[in-house]
């Protein structure tokens, strides 16, 4: 599988530091799980980071501090372990294989969307109020025209679609911003799933898209 979409520099520099917000951070571990090139990239941040903490000065450490460390590592998603890896969310059965990084994720049912259009909430452990979803979109759909008040972060796992900037395949991962204003196709050969953490509202821009607003909110 050749990927031609990768997350920036820098969101994969705040991967590796653990300073992403934990809807954007699963959708970056499903990515880096499938990818060589940027699990070596996220592999060389850490070499530095860690390069960098034993040229510093040694400071006091506070008494309960493995302890809560420990406690941030079990709340992160994709990493499932500790007393926090007991806790099963509840998983609906969508017919379709999840990436390794969702084990711990609580999966919704599928909901009609629109026509040809349904999704699922998804639920990051630790982070209830993250913004993530999957979204299964019908051969040859065209979604509404839409932008982002903050970002978007979209992992292609089943099928294609394609927009302005190019195509994104299995794999492949969209990040978009407020800079964005696109229209995604999905391929005519077959439907789209893809795993989407949106950091702010979506805002449909269309005709059709401003009455769709009326109704669904993201």
């Amino acid at each position: 599988m050749t990927i031609n979409h990768h997350p920036s520099g820098e969101t994969l520099l705040r991967f590796a530091a653990g300073t992403l917000p934990a809807g954007p951070r699963l959708i970056v571990a499903v990515h880096v799980g499938g990818c060589p090139a940027c699990r070596r990239q996220v592999a060389a941040f850490e070499a530095i980071g860690g390069a960098l903490l034993d040229a510093g000065e040694p400071v006091g450490m506070a008494s309960d501090a493995l302890e809560r460390m420990m406690a941030r590592i079990d709340r992160e998603p994709g990493r499932p372990q500790g007393a926090a890896a007991a806790i099963r969310l509840p998983r609906a059965e969508l017919g379709i294989a999840l990436p390794e990084a969702m084990d711990a994720c609580g999966i919704g049912p599928w909901r009609w969307l629109g026509p040809g259009l349904r999704w699922s909430r998804v639920t990051v452990q630790g982070a209830p109020e993250a913004n993530v979803m999957l979204l299964r979109v019908a051969a040859g759909k065209t979604l509404p025209e839409h932008t982002h008040s903050g970002s978007e972060f979209t992992q292609v796992l089943k099928g294609s679609f394609s927009d302005a900037r190019g195509r994104y395949l299995p794999g492949d991962m969209d990040e978009a911003d407020a800079e964005v204003d696109h229209t995604p196709v999905v391929d005519a050969d077959g439907e789209c799933i893809c795993v989407a953490a949106i950091d702010g509202q979506m805002k449909l821009t269309g005709f059709v898209g401003r009455v769709v607003q009326r109704f669904v909110s993201f």
